[in-house]
């Protein structure tokens, strides 16, 4: 039985101000029947026109928008058709990881039913700041997980269809409808948290810390502060599993990015 294989990509660099930088994480997982990606980061819809980004993430985070960063460059450097690209699965919607929707138009675009809401409701004003429309006006192909009917490891999971290797694993707080994405390899699990936490050292069994600018801004973008802060005890009880059965990263850690792009890429089953 063939393996497909795991690439890690950065497709939203970013350099906050007073801050060290940051990656947009994103996964594309191929396999004998076409791609998919996790996430997407920027894409050249951003590029065309920053300014639908708004003038105050440009300025505190600063992206690089650059087309060499956006995943359809990306996938064709790596010898890929984009248009293989079947499957999207999103740990959520906000402006950093939905910005490619639309260099994708014919795959389909799996988000957890809450996010969706949120996202089409914009009935908050985080949501406004967090939920840019326009990367999704060319209308994608929604596949809205409404429940999670499996297990993964103590976790609530839903396969993604027609992968039954990748799980979306439901992990509210961040956003209204935030997940994680577990991906399945030969000897272990790989564990995208997406924005569950967003620095290493927040997955410290012994001494979890956290700089002050990050924490900060954890804080202020969460929808439920409480509830994010319980998804990531979690994470690290999870985090007692030996790292070679699971590997946990998340979407914005630089550290972590090049520790598995340093890794021998593995095929997947």
């Amino acid at each position: 039985m063939s393996w497909p294989t795991v690439h890690h990509l950065d497709c939203a660099p970013m350099h906050p101000l007073g801050g060290s930088p940051l990656v947009a994480h994103c996964l594309l997982v191929v396999t004998g029947s076409g791609l998919l990606l996790v996430d997407t980061g920027f894409g050249t819809g951003d590029i065309a026109n920053p300014r639908r980004l708004g003038a105050v993430f440009r300025k505190t985070a600063r992206p690089r928008l650059e087309p060499a960063f956006t995943a359809v460059h990306q996938i064709r450097e790596l010898g890929y058709d984009p248009r293989d690209v079947q499957d999207i699965v999103l740990t959520h919607l906000d402006l950093d990881h939905a910005g490619g929707l639309a260099d994708f138009p014919d795959a389909r675009v799996h988000v957890m039913a809450d996010e969706y809401r949120a996202a089409m409701r914009r009935d908050s004003r985080l949501d406004t700041a967090r939920y840019v429309t326009a990367q999704w006006g060319h209308g994608p192909r929604w596949i809205i997980h409404d429940t999670a009917d499996s297990t993964w490891h103590g976790f609530a999971a839903s396969p993604v269809v027609r992968s039954p290797d990748v799980l979306m694993i439901p992990m509210p707080g961040h956003s209204r409808g935030h997940c994680a994405v577990a991906v399945q390899q030969p000897e272990r699990w790989l564990l995208h948290a997406g924005d569950a936490y967003f620095f290493h050292g927040e997955m410290d069994l012994r001494r979890p810390r956290c700089p002050r600018s990050l924490a900060l801004h954890q804080r202020l973008m969460a929808d439920n502060h409480d509830q994010r802060m319980t998804q990531l005890d979690r994470l690290r009880a999870l985090r007692r599993v030996d790292p070679r059965v699971i590997r946990i990263f998340s979407s914005h850690d630089a550290y972590e990015f090049s520790q598995l792009t340093s890794e021998r890429v593995r095929p997947l089953r």
